[in-house]
C-alpha cells in the first residue's frame, strides 16, 4: 500500500496533538507511557513524511450565514470547475461525490445577500446541471473540534490545557505571531521572532498567552485513512423541529463527526463524517441516527477532497464518464 494505516502508538501521537497542537514532548511522554525522545522523534518523522501537520486557524469570517452548495456538474467538465472554484478565498472547502458528478463545498458569505456565484455565475456555467444552496443556521460542530478516538478520555483530559477565561483583545503583534504560525503552529518562539522581528522574550509570553486564552487556535491536518478511516460522507437528515438542536449536539460529539451544522434547505441538519468502512457508516446511520429519531436520511460518499484548510488544492480525480 502506497499510504498504509499507521500504526497504534502514531494515531496516538497524532490524536495527542489535537489536544494541544503546540503539546511538548516531554508532557505526551509523561501521559501516554512513551519517552520523550521517542515521541519528538516519531513526531519529526511525521511531520517530515507528510503525514500531519499542525496549523493554526486564522480569524475568519463566523461560518453562520456560510452556504453549503451542492452543484451538479456533467463529468467531462469536473476538472476546470473545481479548479477554478479552487481558486476563490471564499470556498475553503471542496468535495467531490464518489460518483463524480456533483461537487460539495462551502461557500462564505454574509447572511440574506443575493450571492454573485450562485445566482449568477454557476447556473450560466453550461458544465453545471443544477446547484443548490443551503445556509448554516447553527453550528454544533467544526472540524476544529474533531478528536480521533485513539486516546482514553483520561489521556485527552490530561493532554487538553484549561483556558483561562479571558476575552483579550489582538495587537499588531499578536496579528504578526499568529500569521507566522498559520502553516506550522509548532514552531519555536526563535523561528517565529526571527521572521516577525519581534523580540524572542516578546515572541515567548506572547505565545503562552495566545495559547491560555484560546486565541491560538490549532487544527492537525492528516489524511483520515492514515488513520485507518477509509470513508468520508456527506450525511443529509431531516429532524421534527422541537428535537432538531438536541439532535445537532448529540452529532456535535459524535467521534465520527467533523462536522455538524443546522440549515436551511429540505434537509434542515447536515454531519461529515469519517468511518472506517461501509458497514461502519450503515450502522451509523440505521443505529446512532436512528436512536435519535432522525425523519430521513440522505447519504453522499465523498470520492476526494479537493480542497480543505491546510491543505493544498488537488485536482480532481479523473472519471470513467
Amino acid at each position: 500500500m502506497a499510504n498504509p494505516v499507521l500504526d497504534d502508538r502514531d494515531q496516538r501521537l497524532i490524536a495527542a496533538l489535537q489536544c494541544d497542537g503546540r503539546l511538548t514532548a516531554e508532557r505526551a511522554g509523561e501521559v501516554l507511557g512513551m519517552s520523550a525522545r521517542t515521541v519528538h522523534r516519531r513526531w519529526q518523522a511525521l511531520a517530515a513524511e507528510g503525514v500531519c501537520r499542525v496549523i493554526a486557524l486564522p480569524a475568519r469570517p463566523d461560518p453562520i450565514g456560510a452556504l453549503l452548495l451542492r452543484i451538479r456538474v456533467l463529468g467531462n467538465r469536473l476538472d476546470a470547475l473545481t479548479a477554478a472554484l479552487a481558486a476563490r478565498p471564499d470556498i475553503p472547502f471542496i468535495d467531490v461525490s464518489a460518483s463524480g458528478d456533483e461537487i460539495l463545498a462551502v461557500s462564505l458569505t454574509r447572511p440574506g445577500t443575493r450571492d454573485h456565484l450562485v445566482f449568477r455565475e454557476l447556473p450560466a456555467t453550461r458544465a453545471v446541471t443544477s446547484v443548490t444552496a443551503d445556509t448554516i443556521l447553527h453550528v454544533f460542530a467544526e472540524a476544529s473540534d474533531w478528536r480521533h478516538g485513539a486516546l482514553s478520555d483520561a489521556e485527552r483530559t490530561a493532554l487538553t490545557p484549561e483556558r483561562a477565561d479571558v476575552q483579550g483583545t489582538s495587537d499588531q503583534v499578536d496579528r504578526d505571531i499568529l500569521a507566522a504560525l498559520e502553516d506550522d503552529a509548532r514552531a519555536p518562539a526563535a523561528a517565529v521572532a526571527a521572521r516577525t522581528g519581534h523580540p524572542d522574550s516578546t515572541v515567548r509570553r506572547r505565545i503562552a498567552r495566545l495559547v491560555d486564552t484560546g486565541r491560538l487556535r490549532t487544527q492537525v491536518v492528516v489524511d483520515p485513512k492514515r488513520l485507518g478511516l477509509s470513508i468520508d460522507a456527506n450525511v443529509l437528515m431531516r429532524v421534527a423541529p422541537d428535537r432538531l438542536d438536541a439532535v445537532g449536539r448529540t452529532l456535535g460529539s459524535h467521534p465520527a463527526v467533523h462536522g455538524a451544522f443546522a440549515t436551511t434547505g429540505a434537509a434542515n441538519l447536515q454531519a461529515a463524517v469519517w468511518v472506517r468502512d461501509l458497514d461502519h457508516l450503515y450502522r451509523f446511520i440505521t443505529r446512532d441516527l436512528g436512536g435519535l429519531g432522525v425523519d430521513g436520511v440522505e447519504t453522499v460518499i465523498i470520492g476526494h477532497a479537493v480542497k480543505r484548510p491546510g491543505r493544498s488544492p488537488v485536482p480532481a480525480r479523473p472519471t470513467n464518464r
